[in-house]
């Protein structure tokens, strides 16, 4: 690790973090404060996917349906009108709007074929985002002058990573230039998170071996066609499943860096708090 000691840490001029773990958890609370609050650099793994690699997808996607009306169609081809994603650190609507959810079509689904190409678009965007990381750490200290770092990364960076394989090229890259941080949820978050989603189903990315096996276990039991699943029935029916799958690979990527837990961060209100957890973080990890 780059703070290999508590003193290291609480002394180091620049301080260089990855937060990771399940969404709803507090990265992003822990990225907005120490952003506000302590003069950190913020890097959103989601927003640099949804503007810099999938921000084409996305606004075409857009124009594909504008052209089938007739009016927008002979304005967007009179370059008369612009349409572009509003994405933001706060909103990444566009972005999980793009991945839709597969099923019928009537209900906003997409067929299975379309949506796995949307998956492994996302994955190839987040992979490259993650090793932006060391871009952007040296260009938030060279070019404006921010001491410290926090990458907030997204829920399913230990869908695209291997924790097991110490050659893992993001791994490797994201622990050489920061402090990977793992936020652990207990079973009643998880409880809590499948509350939360059941009222409000997003998508989602998956890691494609568990989409296929799930996409076929659920036609299999419901005895449904493609076309007749309901897209919030299977994302609801997944997503439980899909934290569990998560859980032991999170667990292995914190072998990279070190855990906090999620009760720990819901106790923090200032930089100082944050600095003083990470600090016994890493005294538990010696």
């Amino acid at each position: 690790m780059i703070y290999p000691t508590a003193e290291s840490w609480r002394d180091a001029t620049s301080k260089r973090i990855t937060l990771f773990g399940m969404s709803g958890l507090g990265k992003t609370f822990l990225a907005n404060m120490l952003r506000h609050d302590g003069g950190w650099f913020h890097y959103s793994i989601d927003y640099r996917i949804g503007t810099r690699y999938m921000g084409e997808y996305i606004t075409d996607n857009y124009k594909r349906i504008a052209m089938q009306h007739p009016l927008l169609r002979e304005l967007l081809m009179s370059d008369s009108i612009y349409i572009g994603s509003n994405i933001t650190f706060e909103n990444l609507a566009p972005l999980s709007t793009y991945l839709g959810k597969p099923g019928n079509a009537d209900k906003g689904g997409l067929p299975f074929s379309e949506y796995r190409e949307r998956q492994d678009q996302h994955r190839d965007a987040e992979i490259r985002a993650l090793l932006d990381t060391v871009y952007f750490r040296r260009r938030a200290q060279e070019l404006y002058g921010y001491p410290h770092f926090i990458c907030d990364s997204g829920g399913s960076i230990c869908e695209v990573v291997d924790p097991n394989d110490p050659d893992d090229p993001v791994l490797k890259a994201l622990s050489e230039e920061t402090l990977m941080i793992w936020i652990e949820g207990s079973d009643a978050h998880t409880e809590e998170l499948c509350r939360r989603f059941d009222r409000a189903p997003k998508p989602m990315y998956y890691m494609p071996e568990f989409l296929t096996a799930k996409w076929a276990q659920y036609l299999q039991e419901k005895g449904q066609t493609e076309a007749e699943v309901d897209p919030d029935a299977f994302v609801r029916w997944t997503y439980a499943q899909a934290l569990a799958h998560r859980q032991p690979r999170y667990a292995g990527m914190a072998k990279w860096g070190v855990t906090i837990k999620a009760e720990e961060v819901m106790q923090i209100r200032t930089p100082a708090d944050f600095d003083a957890l990470i600090q016994r973080a890493i005294e538990r990890k010696a």
